[in-house]
């Protein structure tokens, strides 16, 4: 896709402004937490936008794009929207769906149950192929949300031990929706000291290299706390009506 018309050109600009205002904004934080600027990586959260302006958004200057929808991702994939880039699924990912992303994506940020990792890793042996995941946890047993329950997770680890073809990378999670900067940053350092924690443990097939945690409102402070990956959506596309889910 190239920039051929005052449409594109206008929606190139905009994408790069706000591409800078994040990559300021990152910056801003790395320093204050004393981090090098590539410990953290972006992550553009680009459910519900187009084909077309995803790849806008790639000519910009960003490298990574998460998806919460497999359809969505399937069909940006088709059109070469992801070309050269590096595609996350984020979003919740049924059993029944495994055979679309499985192998073929960079990472899977929400793996939350052994179940789905079983099914994930019967796919890529089947297949001879591997996949990277992060687990997504629920760290305070929000009914509303998707995530392992912080009691399931060291029996997953465990389990995880036994699988020649899926990789658990780390630790993913959403805080509850808040206002207030101290009760993010609290549920951040908890999300960081048992990232840690586990790190320490030295499970099988366990490598905690990547936290991914904070969205737009709130990356700075997941920052401050450790993330090495953030999901942002608003503060690059703009607002998009979720309905029932949350704003990244």
């Amino acid at each position: 896709m190239t920039v051929n018309t005052a449409a594109d050109e206008k929606a190139y600009g905009e994408l790069k402004e706000k591409i800078a205002a994040v990559e300021e904004r990152i910056a801003s934080a790395c320093a204050r937490a004393g981090r090098e600027r590539e410990s953290v990586r972006l992550v553009a959260a680009s459910k519900l936008n187009s084909a077309e302006r995803v790849a806008l958004a790639r000519m910009a200057g960003v490298r990574i794009f998460g998806e919460n929808r497999v359809q969505e991702l399937c069909e940006k994939r088709e059109r070469g929207a992801y070309e050269n880039a590096e595609v996350h699924l984020i979003g919740h990912l049924q059993k029944n769906k495994v055979k679309y992303v499985a192998g073929q994506v960079a990472l899977i940020e929400s793996v939350d149950s052994p179940e789905l990792l079983a099914a994930l890793n019967a796919f890529c042996e089947k297949n001879g192929t591997r996949q990277d995941v992060l687990i997504e946890l629920n760290l305070d047993g929000e009914a509303s949300k998707t995530g392992l329950p912080r009691s399931a997770l060291e029996p997953l680890l465990e389990e995880a031990g036994n699988f020649s073809c899926v990789t658990v990378k780390g630790l993913m999670a959403i805080p509850p929706k808040c206002d207030n900067s101290a009760k993010n940053r609290d549920y951040f350092a908890r999300m960081h000291e048992l990232f840690v924690d586990i790190g320490r443990k030295k499970y099988d097939n366990v490598k905690m290299a990547e936290l991914s945690m904070g969205m737009s409102a709130d990356f700075e402070d997941a920052i401050l706390e450790g993330a090495t990956l953030i999901r942002v959506g608003t503060a690059l596309f703009g607002a998009r009506d979720y309905g029932t889910v949350g704003c990244l």
